[in-house]
């Protein structure tokens, strides 16, 4: 069967990179891109390397364009996507990549987004550690997909399998992330200019305001459920409902305390997250690499490196592949996670297309790759 999708936000980065991965797919055919201001415009004049989209033309963003489609993608600025995803209730599969159905507590979206709450949808990181094993069980027949926020995942991907085990302590978690610019979006902002960024490190939302802190804490709560079967994971299987959302009534993210300074690097793409966390008392070393070999074990597109290796952010340029190095800091009782991802693939388009293809019950990877691109 070929699906027919629609990608919103087409003339942007991310939506430019859910076309890249989706051109190579063999199940799909992309009909219809949509944009804002560059409504009318060929989509080549804006993603110039999408060669084989050439025949395609950016429509204006409306529900009535978007509708008549299997698949739906909203690649659109937070707070946008929410006011299209009622009026599209006949398509078959909506996949957001911005935050509006990320969050499951509206006071957590009152105080880092503001605006108008919508209801939460299936979370589109299918190896994140829950109740009843990992997220991906939640996506299968998904019918609504929050794709997550890049920074968020790469952290909760670093430290659930922790948490689930009970082997570090989520009160102290302290994380910087080195990031490149492509995260922020392609609009024109000062701070991101060539001149602004080229050969300097740049803070920003420091001090708990970037958005994406409630979503990592949402993560780590229903990893930390995990061990408690009775406490039901936000993500998990037995409170899902039919668009894969679930109630998160039961689960809360009391006592999940995490310092969060992410750092604009002078790189396009990228991610490289260091998180560390206090080691659980009575937890041995062979305890903490357990839990991360087990929580992996068998993932194609989460993968632990061999102890003592940590990964670079060039060696998932392109990739569908977070890579972690864990390290286990004795004098610092502190595990240590290094996590590398491309923000663009991993961190938003190829988690949404992944999640697509669970919710369908296509081959998982089907159109994603492991492998990066050198030099």
């Amino acid at each position: 069967m070929t699906y027919s999708v629609a990608v919103s936000g087409a003339s942007g980065y991310a939506g430019g990179e859910i076309l890249r991965i989706l051109a190579a797919h063999p199940d799909i055919e992309i009909r219809t891109v949509t944009a804002h201001a560059n409504a009318g415009q060929p989509l080549v004049a804006h993603q110039p390397h999408l060669r084989g989209l050439a025949h395609l033309t950016l429509q204006d963003t409306t529900p009535e364009v978007l509708a008549g489609h299997d698949i739906v993608f909203l690649a659109l600025p937070h707070g946008q996507s929410g006011q299209y995803t009622e009026a599209l209730g006949e398509v078959p599969l909506v996949i957001d990549a911005g935050a509006d159905h990320r969050l499951t507590s509206p006071q957590a979206w009152e105080a880092f987004y503001g605006g108008a709450f919508h209801e939460p949808w299936a979370y589109g990181v299918p190896e994140l550690p829950v109740a009843g094993g990992a997220q991906r069980r939640n996506l299968v027949g998904a019918t609504r997909i929050a794709a997550p926020g890049c920074n968020a995942s790469t952290v909760s991907l670093s430290l659930a399998p922790g948490v689930a085990a009970g082997v570090i302590d989520p009160g102290d978690i302290v994380t910087v992330l080195a990031v490149g610019p492509s995260g922020a979006g392609k609009s024109l902002k000062t701070h991101l200019l060539g001149s602004e960024i080229l050969g300097s490190a740049n803070p920003y939302a420091v001090g708990g305001t970037h958005r994406h802190i409630p979503e990592i804490r949402q993560a780590l709560a229903a990893a930390r459920a995990s061990q408690n079967r009775s406490d039901v994971a936000e993500f998990g299987p037995d409170s899902a409902t039919q668009d894969g959302s679930s109630d998160a009534a039961n689960v809360t993210d009391a006592g999940i305390r995490i310092s969060f300074t992410p750092v604009i690097v002078p790189m396009a793409r990228g991610i490289l997250a260091t998180s560390t966390a206090p080691i659980a008392p009575g937890a041995t070393d062979a305890d903490i690499r357990d839990a991360w070999e087990q929580a992996y074990a068998g993932e194609t597109f989460v993968q632990l490196l061999p102890a003592g290796q940590v990964p670079r952010t060039a060696d998932v340029l392109g990739a569908n592949t977070a890579l972690l190095g864990l390290a286990i800091d004795r004098a610092a009782n502190r595990v240590v996670v290094v996590a590398a991802v491309d923000n663009l693939v991993k961190g938003t388009a190829g988690a949404a297309v992944q999640s697509m293809n669970i919710a369908l019950g296509l081959p998982e990877a089907t159109a994603l790759s492991t492998n990066g691109v050198a030099p």
